[in-house]
């Protein structure tokens, strides 16, 4: 008989290391408990499980069978089964894919270690049906060899990692798309790991800023790109590049975001260089710029420190494409947009801006298409005809490495083109 005080303390300190609840440390045992009973007095094949009595520590173990008939499994007469080509020798490669394609197709063999008929279920419990399960009760015992003690501590291991996994994912399914802080903890093969607590995150080398440099110890902020659950351990993947990232930072500082006051519609990133965002307001009276902004622009000067000095420019978003693109172009100021064919756009700017609207390698003009979806050709308004040097930025610049990311509101999820 266990001590049911020192089991009870025992379960409420393993659950708190664990960050589980005492039932399923609870379960656990009594799995661990089930699997040595069987390792020492079981049979090959049978399921034992076990119940602890928290109020007196008595344990009771009971076999467990599952009803079934000739629909649910294939009953094997003694010597059925032998190999035909025993006593001729080898079978032939047709006769071996033969013989596998109807064991593919077989129903699984009778084990009276496991299953029970129908007929002789009935007899225990008149109301049994096939696939319901009947239990046999088994002999007590409280002593357990070495063998079936090793049993039971490799169960308890292995079904603790199994719950504590299981309850970080729970708790990690709700934050994909959110932000979390957790300190580097050290660097693989260019892979970044994050404690993050309870579990370790991991930043893949494509999904980090190129132009930041990381040190074991630092704390970070990051976005939950994913939650693998294919894994051995609970895989949290995190980045610090994707478009998301940027848009999570501006929710946490513009409540304007967060009332739905004001939409990031699109946005288009290079990380580390620059980010273009398209917002609207969907409240009278509210500059969607204005908000992003901020006072004397201590809002995007806040976002601007946590991406390491990354440029942001914020333009208004306009169902008018001559007025969206001349938006998305800024800084620079735009004369004239001209629409053309095939979601082509021709805008001109003074010659004074010319190198501010193209911007260091095209930077400005490329994620202007990004961000807005239409092939731009940015021109002199002294020389109209002239075609510039890198202003010219298509829909495949546009498209290339861009995603569609989902909105995080509370009532709709929208695409934000990126």
């Amino acid at each position: 008989m266990l001590n049911i005080k020192e089991l009870t303390k025992a379960l409420k300190q393993v659950a708190d290391e664990k960050g589980l609840e005492p039932d399923q440390v609870l379960d656990v045992i009594e799995s661990s408990i089930a699997a040595a009973y069987k390792r020492e007095y079981g049979e090959r094949g049978e399921t034992v499980k076990c119940k602890l009595d928290q109020k007196t520590g008595e344990l009771h173990f009971w076999q467990v069978k599952t009803v079934v008939d000739e629909t649910t499994v294939r009953f094997v007469e003694e010597g059925e089964g032998e190999e035909d080509g025993a006593a001729t020798g080898e079978k032939t490669e047709v006769q071996n894919q033969e013989q596998n394609d109807d064991d593919e197709q077989k129903l699984p063999r009778f084990n009276p270690e496991r299953h029970i008929t129908l007929e002789e279920a009935k007899k225990v419990n008149p109301e049994a049906q096939v696939n319901e399960e009947v239990a046999f009760p088994l002999e007590t015992y409280e002593e357990f060899g070495r063998i079936a003690a090793q049993t039971a501590k490799q169960v308890i291991l292995q079904k603790l990692r199994e719950s504590e996994r299981d309850s970080i994912l729970s708790e990690w399914r709700g934050k994909e798309g959110q932000i979390v802080s957790g300190v580097i903890q050290r660097f693989e093969r260019g892979n970044i790991f994050i404690d993050l607590g309870r579990t370790i995150g991991v930043m893949f080398a494509n999904e980090s800023i190129p132009s930041e440099h990381y040190r074991a110890g630092e704390r970070l902020r990051f976005l939950v790109l994913a939650v693998q659950e294919d894994t051995r351990l609970p895989g949290i993947i995190l980045s610090r590049s994707h478009p998301r990232f940027v848009i999570e930072l501006f929710r946490m500082e513009v409540p304007e975001l967060m009332e739905d006051s004001i939409e990031i519609k699109a946005i288009a990133r290079e990380p580390g260089n620059r980010t273009k965002i398209a917002a609207v307001s969907k409240a009278d009276g509210v500059d969607p710029v204005g908000a992003l902004v901020g006072q004397r622009g201590t809002r995007v000067m806040a976002v601007n420190n946590e991406l390491g000095n990354e440029k942001i420019d914020i333009a208004e978003w306009s169902d008018d494409p001559e007025k969206f693109i001349a938006n998305a172009l800024s800084p620079a100021k735009v004369e004239k947009v001209e629409i053309l064919p095939r979601r082509e756009a021709r805008a001109y700017v003074p010659e004074n801006q010319l190198s501010l609207a193209i911007g260091k390698g095209g930077q400005n003009v490329r994620l202007a298409a990004k961000l807005t979806g239409w092939k731009i050709d940015v021109r002199s308004q002294a020389n109209p005809e002239e075609v510039q040097e890198g202003g010219i930025a298509g829909l495949v610049d546009a498209e290339s490495g861009s995603d569609q990311i989902p909105a995080q509101d509370d009532d709709e999820k929208e695409d934000i083109a990126v």
